[in-house]
């Protein structure tokens, strides 16, 4: 793997875990933020795992 390809694979990780806070804060299990609570943390951390589950895919992806 390239160190573009790395790059990009761990910084979808990063995205994905971010965004899976997002999602949960959002949705009210994670408590103690202004973010908690709100439908719109919640859509906006799901879009972010779609997206950096993709990223993640297309770096490690293996090619022919």
């Amino acid at each position: 793997m390239s160190s573009v390809n790395r790059a990009f694979a761990v910084t979808g990780v990063v995205v994905a875990v971010v965004g899976g806070v997002f999602t949960l804060q959002g949705v009210g299990v994670l408590a103690g933020s202004f973010m908690s609570g709100s439908a719109t943390w919640a859509v906006i951390g799901v879009a972010m795992v779609i997206t950096g589950l993709t990223m993640y895919g297309r770096a490690t992806r293996k090619r022919n």
